[in-house]
């Protein structure tokens, strides 16, 4: 690979993986970035602030990209880092496609491509930043990735150019520069899925699309066509992408998959797209369940009460109850006692004035309750205040499980 790299590119950027200079960056990975640039360093020949962003962007690697972050590699700036998938995503979707060829339209640095590079023959990976590409082209032949070949060019442009038929078209579009705050809609994003669907449609049967886990799915799927299966994934409780698969004509049921992948362990949980199972409600019993944040941004609430046989406690609350303790995937507790919104029942039942505070269905923050009944952050307690299927607000004393 590095034959294909302009000979001024590795002179430059070699000098960032000289063995002093590898050693200062390690040295100083938790050091403050604007005092190394104001004591500076004695390497002639490369700024103290192109090495000041190799310990940024190596930082951000550390948890995110394990495989990157042990190898002497050059690193872009932190935006594309924090752009990227994390390894532990990337891993997931890699099992998502099959097949000999994959063409990924916006490369990046190249994660995504590397886990892909594992399943199938073939992996085309462009990137319209020249720069990128180089430096994911320099890093591959460090990381031993020999089947992955790099286009710095327009991922759609070089499409329409190559006019070959790949198994699977991956997409993970960014944000619009002109778009100021977050993200909801596809169409503004870069490359515009939904213009270029057609075109894509005519060099590959399937595509994964990545997006950010703000995304509106109901919007989304509007403005797609032939989506097959809809996968929410998070890590260890949080939303970190939604991927879309589409295939080309389909037009059965769409399928959407809730995953919550944890250190050891990775909880699923499928169900029909706008299904029509039917929730039962209940007065708080026993034991309470909270789903975890797959499962809520997916919108399977009725599902939930349904498929696990447990009890809503209101339409709006998602929060569950039974009286027998089952596998959830989410979060479980034992109720311990139950009260009204006031600050002395509260203060009795717990002396200490500690909890873990949690709002489903009710007319008041976190931080707005906290100022009322002075409770501090923390201990065994955790409150829910919420609204039963009778419509009263009330607070659930419950311990983890």
């Amino acid at each position: 690979m590095l034959k294909h790299l302009p000979n001024n590119w590795i002179k430059l950027n070699k000098l960032i993986l000289d063995n002093k200079v590898q050693q200062f960056i390690n040295h100083h990975l938790n050091d403050d970035p604007t005092k190394l640039i104001l004591k500076g360093a004695s390497f002639p020949k490369i700024k103290i602030q192109e090495i000041v962003e190799q310990i940024i962007s190596k930082k951000k690697c550390k948890k995110k990209l394990p495989t990157w972050f042990r190898r002497d590699i050059i690193y872009p700036n932190k935006l594309n880092i924090e752009q990227t998938s994390s390894e532990i995503t990337a891993r997931y979707k890699s099992n998502l496609v099959s097949g000999n060829h994959l063409i990924d339209i916006t490369g990046g640095f190249g994660v995504d491509s590397y886990y892909f590079a594992k399943q199938m023959s073939v992996i085309t990976h462009c990137e319209i930043d020249e720069e990128l590409s180089n430096i994911v082209a320099y890093n591959f032949d460090k990381l031993n990735v020999n089947n992955v070949k790099l286009i710095a060019a327009d991922g759609i442009d070089y499409l329409i150019k190559s006019s070959k038929k790949f198994d699977w078209i991956y997409a993970d579009p960014s944000r619009r520069n002109d778009v100021k705050g977050k993200v909801f809609l596809l169409n503004d994003c870069l490359p515009d899925i939904s213009k270029n669907l057609n075109l894509m449609f005519l060099y590959s049967d399937n595509i994964l699309l990545k997006t950010s886990p703000l995304l509106d799915i109901t919007s989304t799927i509007n403005e797609l066509e032939f989506v097959k299966t809809i996968h929410i994934v998070a890590v260890n409780n949080e939303v970190k992408e939604l991927l879309f698969i589409l295939r080309k004509g389909y037009i059965g049921e769409l399928k959407i998959n809730a995953v919550n992948i944890l250190k050891n362990d990775k909880l699923n949980f499928e169900s029909n797209y706008k299904s029509k199972a039917i929730a039962t409600y209940s007065l708080p019993c026993k034991y309470l369940y909270e789903p975890n944040s797959a499962i809520l941004k997916a919108g399977l609430f009725n599902d939930i009460s349904y498929q696990f046989k447990i009890e809503k406690l209101h339409d709006n609350s998602h929060l569950y109850t039974s009286d027998e303790l089952i596998v959830f995937p989410g979060r479980r507790f034992k109720i311990i006692d139950t009260s009204s919104y006031d600050k002395k029942k509260l203060r009795k039942i717990i002396p200490l004035g500690k909890a873990n505070i949690t709002v489903r269905n009710f007319p008041q923050t976190v931080t707005q309750i906290r100022k009322k009944i002075g409770f501090k952050e923390g201990g065994d307690f955790y409150l829910f205040f919420t609204t039963n299927n009778e419509n009263k607000h009330m607070v659930l004393i419950c311990k983890k499980i």
